[in-house]
């Protein structure tokens, strides 16, 4: 039940997107089409979870048992970054339409927050291996879900009549936080 908790948790309530802010980059950027935004969170939810579990495994038999906990985030940065390597070359050689779609974003999953954000987290809540590994899914899960969301909304405002002022970024924005005011209201029901 308590893994639950984590997933439900770490997608909804806690989101990474609208309640800490974290992956906005990518967020804002990709979020014209549902099927780009889509492809994007299962991309990032795929390097999230194998982020959760080599940085746990890095952190617990490598960092703490030599006292390095220093390096940390060095260590942290270096296993991201070679993890969406591995993706960016594995999309590219499997759909090369995808690889274009998702362009310049796709490789700035390396500096997205939100996963090396998940690695600490992992790290400063005392997650288990197992409970870690629910983390990152769910937090890949939550960021797939918000994208997906914020892509939709866009595509249907792309059809209305938005005023001058407020068309492209601001309108954006402005749906972003109501989409984050929105999903604050299950902050009472779970948090993990």
């Amino acid at each position: 039940m308590e893994l639950i908790l984590i997933f439900f948790s770490a997608a909804i309530v806690n989101n990474f997107v609208l309640a800490y802010f974290l992956g906005i980059c990518p967020f804002i950027g990709v979020s014209n089409k549902i099927t780009s935004a889509f492809s994007m969170g299962l991309a990032t939810t795929f390097v999230m979870t194998i982020t959760a579990i080599v940085t746990w495994l890095i952190y617990h038999l490598i960092l703490v048992p030599f006292h390095l906990e220093f390096l940390e985030y060095v260590s942290f940065i270096l296993v991201i970054a070679s993890l969406v390597q591995f993706v960016e070359m594995f999309i590219k050689k499997v759909s090369q339409p995808l690889y274009r779609a998702l362009g310049i974003f796709l490789p700035l999953i390396t500096t997205n927050c939100a996963i090396l954000g998940l690695a600490l987290f992992i790290v400063l809540r005392e997650y288990t291996f197992l409970q870690g590994i629910f983390f990152g899914v769910g937090a890949g899960a939550g960021f797939t879900l918000a994208i997906t969301i914020m892509a939709g909304i866009r595509e249907e405002l792309d059809l209305a009549d938005v005023p001058k002022a407020f068309q492209g970024a601001p309108i954006t924005l402005i749906v972003a936080g109501i989409l984050a005011l929105a999903f604050m209201g299950f902050s009472g029901l779970i948090s993990v």
